[in-house]
């Protein structure tokens, strides 16, 4: 029996975190989100602007959009399955056209915190 393909969740942190009040956390929400993808066995890269708390990726000096866009465009082209997570409208242009699902921010923050 084929095992399944890894599917890669890239997460764009601050949209996620910031689509309640009061705002999550960024280590909780990291910690939410690496408990999600355990559950769900699949590897969620968060990704936030400039640094990161451990668990995550910080873009340094380019935004976390871009950064998520390029990550986006590098697993479409190694043909590999990825979801992408924000309610950016413009990052779900840039990066969203080659995922199998795109989620909202705060759509997926409610199932972290079910």
């Amino acid at each position: 029996m084929k095992a399944a393909a890894a599917v890669t969740v890239l997460v764009d942190a601050e949209n996620v975190r910031r689509s309640t009040w009061p705002n999550v956390g960024r280590e909780e929400l990291v910690g939410l989100v690496e408990r999600w993808a355990r559950q769900e066995a699949v590897t969620a890269v968060v990704v936030f602007d400039g640094t990161a708390p451990e668990g995550a990726v910080g873009s340094g000096w380019q935004s976390a959009d871009d950064w998520i866009t390029g990550k986006a465009a590098e697993l479409s082209e190694a043909g590999v399955t990825y979801r992408l997570v924000t309610s950016d409208r413009e990052l779900r242009r840039r990066a969203g056209g080659g995922a199998e699902t795109v989620v909202g921010g705060g759509r997926f923050l409610r199932e972290l915190l079910a």
